[in-house]
């Protein structure tokens, strides 16, 4: 039993460590198309570097870099929280790779502590990108809120598409706002990501018209789910969906690039390059147990 309930430990822990870690770099290796990078404006130039080589980039002149200012941080994020909390310092940074159009968005980060790559997806799944790998990361620790201001401009001028600035508005209120779903003790990171998910697809379905209509199909929602809102979120998401709902957002694209991502991560998961990592991670989970089971065993 003991050596089951082991085993099961590794795989889970190798499982887990496989999701977060190991599948943005081993996408990355076989991703054909454009790469952008977006940096901070006042990162010093030895924070500079530390990104750079953080995302792998060793010659700059094979990308298009482009900087974010703080002032544009705060001009995207200053109504949705407290301009303490986005500082007076562009940091954030964020490598960009384009992907064929509606095959999904996959976002992982390093150095950032409040938004979750599953966020950053939702968010920019609102925005209309629906193809892009995206790795956000920081010299040290950050917030992580002005990240997606800098994505969403490196994607402007990567594709030549422009974003609504309503609608960039609305991605970085609806990213904050799953941000603060998800610091309520009662409501977890992958239900306040789902919960929003699934808003969207039943605004898709049932397309309300009015402010009431979607509250209505919040408050039903949440009944479905099993999760108490209180009336400050409530009345938070009343307000980011009304206003979602007034934009001219396809929710079907929305929806389709949430699920494509789902497949991307499934599929590589399943293909003999995804088993290959998730044993060798397995191998190395295994021969940390193998080590803590002696050092107990001898003492």
């Amino acid at each position: 039993m003991k050596k089951l309930i082991a085993t099961s430990c590794i795989t889970l822990l190798a499982v887990t460590f496989f999701i977060y870690t190991s599948i943005p770099i081993a996408l990355a290796d076989a991703i054909e198309g454009e790469t952008i990078v977006t940096l901070g404006e006042d990162l010093s130039q030895s924070q500079r570097a530390t990104v750079l080589e953080d995302m792998g980039i060793t010659d700059e002149d094979e990308v298009e870099i482009i900087y974010v200012t703080n002032e544009e941080e705060h001009n995207y994020l200053g109504d949705y929280i407290p301009a303490s909390q986005i500082g007076t310092n562009a940091i954030s940074s964020a490598r960009i790779t384009l992907r064929n159009d509606n095959t999904g968005v996959a976002v992982t980060t390093n150095n950032i502590n409040y938004i979750t790559g599953a966020m950053y997806t939702n968010a920019l799944a609102t925005a209309g990108v629906s193809g892009a790998e995206i790795y956000a990361t920081a010299p040290f620790t950050v917030s992580g809120t002005g990240a997606l201001t800098g994505i969403m401009k490196a994607y402007e001028a990567s594709t030549g598409e422009t974003i609504d600035e309503e609608v960039k508005q609305a991605a970085n209120e609806e990213m904050v706002v799953t941000a603060e779903l998800a610091e309520d003790e009662d409501i977890d990171e992958d239900e306040a990501v789902d919960f929003m998910n699934q808003i969207k697809e039943r605004i898709d379905q049932e397309n309300p018209q009015s402010a009431e209509d979607v509250r209505d199909l919040i408050s039903r929602l949440a009944d479905e789910l099993g999760i108490s809102l209180s009336q400050d979120q409530l009345e938070q998401l009343v307000s980011l969906f009304n206003n979602l709902r007034n934009l001219n957002i396809d929710w079907g694209k929305v929806t389709d690039t949430i699920d494509a991502t789902r497949d991307w991560i499934s599929d590589f998961a399943e293909s003999e390059e995804g088993q290959n990592v998730i044993q060798s991670i397995i191998g190395f989970f295994q021969s940390i147990w193998e080590w803590f089971l002696s050092v107990f065993s001898n003492n």
